[in-house]
């Protein structure tokens, strides 16, 4: 039982471009309306959502690259185009909020005189826009991490113009400057927060280590009450992208007939489907004869059939 291409629905690609369309044209009015008002804390916000436009723009690349069918040189596809960009996204989020730490702490020594009506204004238009590009892409950001680093890009923006819009206030009430700079280091705090775990997320998935929800333990269990299995080795489990998982293993079996192996494979991929969303399983069934003791086996080119080194001549 193999998957079929997860092919991204045309709804979430004309949203990342309905979304992108709107991050750029704010970019532009906060970045001068930052300038204009001697506001760091909005040209911290108009670089987050330059960030955030790169990261939809990417994203929406991945998307219609991932629907690209398998072929000769990419037989899986391109379903790890989103893995990547969602590591790009999110090592940028986490560069910038460096960028903008550094900024911050040092207008802290000396804040400068703002235009706080203006924070005001663009911060409450910049959090109706990104709250609402959020809110469109969060259904789907829970089922792919490509999406997800675009909706963090959104969602934290969102919060951060919140932090403008609460530090323009108390700077129109009470003259306190030092909360521009302030608002922007709780937004630098806030985007390395959140970028950090998609950065875990995709370098587990580029490593191909087991999916964090998935018991090993539990799934060999599993696996050994199907009917005509005495025993599992060479054991692999990883994701292709957020979406996909795949398995490979040996099943030790008797010396069954080829029909009663098909059954074999059958139930096991039903359960692996049902009960850990694997729906890309290679089972290789083998009769008594093998060595099933070691369960993870350790990849040696050499051992295998693989490439030698050079001998001495």
């Amino acid at each position: 039982m193999h998957a079929h291409h997860h092919v991204p629905s045309s709804s979430i690609t004309r949203r990342l471009a309905i979304a992108l369309g709107l991050t750029l044209g704010f970019v532009l009015v906060e970045a001068g309306a930052g300038y204009f008002a001697n506001s760091l804390a909005l040209l911290t916000d108009a670089a987050h959502n330059f960030s955030d436009a790169v990261a939809l723009g990417l994203s929406w690349w991945a998307l219609r690259l991932s629907a690209r069918p398998a072929n000769d040189t990419r037989t899986y596809g391109y379903h790890r185009a989103g893995i990547l960009v969602a590591l790009v996204n999110s090592g940028t989020l986490i560069g910038l909020s460096f960028v903008i730490g550094y900024e911050a702490i040092r207008r802290l020594n000396a804040p400068p005189e703002v235009h706080e009506q203006i924070m005001v204004v663009v911060a409450a238009v910049g959090f109706i826009i990104n709250s609402s590009v959020a809110a469109s892409l969060h259904r789907a950001s829970q089922h792919d991490v490509n999406i997800r680093s675009a909706f963090v890009h959104m969602a934290t923006d969102a919060l951060a113009t919140v932090g403008v819009l609460l530090a323009g206030v108390g700077i129109a009430l009470f003259g306190w400057t030092w909360l521009d700079p302030f608002a922007s280091v709780l937004i630098a705090a806030l985007i390395l927060w959140s970028a950090w775990g998609i950065v875990r997320e995709t370098v587990d998935i580029l490593l191909e280590g087991t999916p964090r929800d998935v018991d090993m333990n539990a799934m060999v269990r599993d696996v050994l009450k199907v009917e005509g299995v005495r025993g599992v080795h060479d054991l692999h489990v990883w994701s292709i992208s957020s979406h996909l998982r795949a398995l490979s293993a040996h099943l030790l079996t008797e010396d069954i007939s080829i029909s009663e192996g098909a059954r074999v494979q059958r139930e096991v991929n039903e359960m692996l489907l049902n009960r850990y969303s694997i729906a890309h399983a290679t089972l290789q069934l083998e009769s008594i004869g093998c060595e099933p003791d070691l369960l993870y086996c350790e990849l040696n080119p050499a051992e295998n059939g693989g490439f030698f080194p050079e001998r001495e001549r």
